[in-house]
């Protein structure tokens, strides 16, 4: 393997220190008044700092010195430049302008191209672009450099406090926001859920009707009891019971309907981003990938109006997975306050992961759980610090959430219980029997669900994403209400599932019956997670804010309450059976709740794969260690059993199903790899759009940018040797020869353009465009393994590699061509997505192009055609 090194100049500007030939002064005038030229005030250096004269160490002056006061009395005095380790040694950094990434275009009198060695400028990626890692994680060293290089004084120290305060004053304000919102929605949503019951008004408490059923009998023992709360049949003056129950029925279905078409409206109109958990793209996004407004302020409106609808329509759907989209466009938001953290693309992502630990933080009442849960399925970069920041946002996520207390009752989620028993021996047989299951359901439900997805997207009727929504609603409301299991709120079932019968006031849903009474109440739970399975299976996926992980608690509840009920009637009726000789006579044995948490853990496990973060999560949620071992032996068996079944889970399942370019740096299945060279997958040289180094004017350089859509070209000497110069991204060629064109330099279309040293070339009538050219990419030997080039771009980050011979360019290799070959497309598919190795766009219509499709902007272009 052979990769491009870096100069010590690589993400500046290099100027030698001597001074500059008369003949360059012009040059320099001019690019002095350049808007691209510098923003720093002084220049910045690799080499160490000479030590100061010998005098006092401190004096008061110097301790209220200004850092950047006097600049050139911390510059080293220039030395001779005989040679070109001598020039190399003496090279003084000038940092880049980084609002646009640009750097200054300060020539060295010698002729030589030090100056311009780096990756150099950058204008901001385009839409449905990768990042470069490197690149932005460099940039961010050296502006620290810069500041940390003279903080000599009161004011530098002032600096560097303020400048690392910025994230953590981000980080606070996103768990403030996300507590603040899911509080909102949590209330909103209760609200709304128990409309379509009834309503509340004052007629002997302080009944109101903003007030849900919960809060509207507040205090009464009995619903019975609460004559402030009014179903729709009594409002009507209907109390016959067949009668009432028609009512009910009536006004349950026509406001599930309403608020689900409320909620795709809203998403159709006002924000397409808001849709689905949204999940697999924030897990896209932080591989490296660039959706814009998929984390903006409407985003962030109309997914958190819609999910109050959407989980109030009654759908089976829930909040937990979408809030970390939510929590991630808050933070999106208050990065815009602070440009040292926005600027930088590799910071921001540190970010969104913290802010995901606060999702799930206030999703589930967990802040550990939230951290493990950023590490374990989003994150791909998580180093110690962010660990650390991620567990501070979620800290102070459920801070605030307790704080507002949604629910009055001091739990920070409506289905948080607490167990007063613990397990015997012989369950150990019937939880790994809830791994088993809950495996199998993950299995079943991710085929089930790609296949409706493949379905919709296939179908010639009914393609109106409102209308399927309006139609799913109209369903599931209709075989819900008969069933008192599905009729209620799922969060609400969840909670009556995992509850213990002696701290339920009242069994609203008969899961307490004594006796041969249970066996009915078992066929029911296991008929409602049948049906939970298959509505589940037509609701994720429409167009509206749905989250996939209560379903799936909901519904791993449901059987596993139904096998802890089995469980307990057999223990029961057989009570002297040797395997219950561990059973206190006078006590109960078994408690059902706990195998519908467990059941719950293993059905998540099923369908997400997640592991360590969903034990914390229900330990977190029950408060009851002694159940963690049952907890990880269900969730162990369910991976196994859901991995036999299907190889990804529900978000990475949903990432390839939408073309995202991700790819797992944490995938070690070197099986789908295939043994085979780089050269057989790279694009050659002969299939691809070089840049020779000299022969371009503006004009030719512009004709060519129309008439190829490649994202990005190579740039060799000469055809004949092909001796790679660098890569030059379309981005910033079209951008470099639209500010040639316009003032100050107002050069004309016949102007020459190089990329390559031209010491005889007048700078005011020709186009250097050297700076505008990465001299560093990473490349690799020809003869590499295509094993090695797919480590390369999982652990780096990479979005392309260039395979070269001794210097000479043989071809080139994207992200794309990677996720191609690692996700089975074949040949005759990837005419949908361009020539692997190319990087032109399609003319993809918005169905094909999943939720990138959303983005209608000119020039953007569809899924992974995007990647440079």
């Amino acid at each position: 393997m052979s990769s491009s090194t870096s100069s010590p100049s690589s993400h500046g500007q290099a100027e030698a220190s001597s001074s500059r030939a008369p003949d360059r002064d012009d040059e320099h005038d001019l690019m002095a008044s350049d808007p691209l030229d510098n923003s720093f005030p002084e220049q910045l250096t690799f080499k160490r700092k000479q030590k100061a004269p010998s005098g006092p160490s401190f004096s008061i002056p110097r301790f209220f010195s200004s850092p950047l006061a006097n600049p050139s009395e911390r510059q080293s005095p220039p030395r001779p430049r005989n040679s070109i380790g001598n020039r190399a040694s003496n090279l003084n950094l000038e940092e880049s302008t980084y609002v646009d990434g640009q750097a200054p275009d300060n020539k060295d009198s010698s002729g030589t191209d030090w100056y311009v060695e780096g990756p150099g400028r950058r204008v901001g990626y385009d839409d449905l672009t990768a990042i470069d890692w490197i690149f932005e994680y460099a940039k961010e060293r050296q502006r620290l450099r810069y500041l940390y290089s003279g903080a000599s004084g009161l004011l530098g120290y002032a600096k560097q406090l303020a400048d690392a305060s910025q994230m953590w004053l981000i980080l606070v304000a996103t768990g403030i926001m996300s507590g603040g919102i899911a509080a909102f929605i949590d209330v909103a949503s209760d609200w709304l859920g128990d409309l379509k019951t009834g309503y509340c008004s004052n007629v002997d408490g302080d009944g109101h009707f903003y007030l849900n059923k919960g809060f509207c009998c507040w205090g009464y023992e009995e619903e019975s009891q609460c004559h402030d709360w009014h179903p729709w049949s009594s409002a009507l003056g209907i109390h016959a019971k067949g009668g009432s129950w028609i009512i009910e029925y009536i006004f349950f279905t026509i406001f599930s309907i309403m608020f689900a078409a409320c909620a795709s409206l809203l998403v159709r109109e006002f924000s397409p981003y808001a849709k689905h958990s949204g999940i697999a793209e924030i897990k896209t996004v932080l591989g490296g990938f660039v959706i814009r407004r998929f984390l903006g302020a409407w985003t962030l409106i109309v997914k958190t109006l819609g999910l109050c609808l959407a989980v109030a329509s009654g759908l089976w759907l829930g909040k937990e997975g979408p809030l970390v989209h939510v929590a991630c466009c808050s933070a999106n938001i208050l990065m815009k306050l602070f440009s040292n953290v926005n600027g930088n693309e590799a910071r921001k992502r540190e970010v969104f992961s913290a802010a995901a630990a606060a999702g799930i933080s206030v999703a589930f009442g967990s802040p550990i759980g939230g951290v493990l849960f950023s590490l374990e399925q989003l994150s791909y970069y998580f180093p110690d610090k962010t660990m650390w920041q991620s567990f501070v946002c979620a800290m102070v996520a459920a801070v605030t959430l307790q704080t507002f207390n949604p629910f009055r009752s001091g739990k920070l989620v409506m289905y948080q219980v607490t167990y007063h028993s613990n397990w015997h021996d012989f369950e150990l047989v019937p939880f790994a029997f809830l791994g088993i299951l809950g495996g199998l359901y993950g299995g079943i439900f991710i085929k089930l669900n790609m296949q409706v997805a493949q379905w919709r997207k296939s179908r010639s009727y009914l393609r109106g994403p409102v209308t399927e929504v309006i139609i799913v609603a109209l369903i599931t409301a209709i075989v819900s209400f008969p069933i008192k299991f599905t009729r209620a709120q799922i969060s609400e079932l969840v909670y009556y599932l995992f509850a213990e019968c002696a701290d339920l006031n009242e069994d609203t849903l008969g899961l307490c019956k004594a006796g041969k009474a249970n066996t009915g109440v078992v066929a029911l739970l296991l008929v409602s997670a049948m049906m939970g399975i298959i509505l589940a299976s037509f609701t994720f996926g429409l167009l509206i804010p749905a989250g996939i992980i209560l379903p799936s608690m909901a519904i791993g509840g449901l059987y596993g309450r139904a096998v802890g009920l089995s469980v307990q009637v057999l223990q029961e009726s057989l009570p002297k059976l040797f395997i219950f000789s561990s059973c206190s006579p006078d006590v109960q044995c078994v408690t059902p709740g706990t195998y519908a948490i467990i059941g719950a853990a293993s059905a998540l496990g099923g369908a997400t794969r997640m592991t360590v973060s969903i034990v914390v999560i229900m330990f977190e949620l029950t408060g009851a260690l002694a159940y963690v071992l049952p907890i990880m032996i269900a969730v162990m068996i369910s991976k196994w059993v859901g991995d036999a079944l299907s190889p990804r889970g529900i978000y990475e399942s949903w990432i390839h199903f939408n073309g995202y370019p991700f790819l797992d740096n944490r995938d070690d299945n070197a099986s789908s790899i295939p043994d085979l060279l780089a050269a057989n997958v790279m694009t050659r040289i002969e299939d691809l759009v070089v840049i020779t180094a000299t022969g371009h004017t503006i004009r030719s350089l512009r004709q060519m940018l129309s008439q190829q859509r490649f994202r990005g070209f190579p740039v060799i000497d000469n055809e004949r040797d092909a001796l790679l110069l660098g890569y030059i991204s379309r981005t910033e060629l079209a951008y470099a020869l639209s500010t040639a064109l316009s003032p100050p330099r107002n050069l004309s279309e016949d102007s020459e353009a190089y990329f390559a040293h031209q010491p005889l070339s007048d700078p005011a009538t020709s186009l250097d465009l050297r700076p505008w050219i990465d001299q560093t990419p990473i490349t690799l030997n020809a003869t590499a393994s295509f094993q090695l080039t797919v480590s390369m771009f999982q652990k780096l980050g990479l979005r392309y590699v260039l395979f070269v011979e001794r210097g000479m360019l043989r071809g080139l290799m994207t992200k794309k061509d990677v996720w191609f070959v690692l996700d089975g497309v074949d040949e005759e598919d990837r005419e949908g997505y361009g020539r692997p190795g190319t990087r032109h766009s399609d003319d993809d219509d918005g169905e094909d192009r999943g939720l990138l499709g959303a983005d209608e902007d000119e020039g953007s272009v569809s899924g992974v055609d995007a990647l440079r």
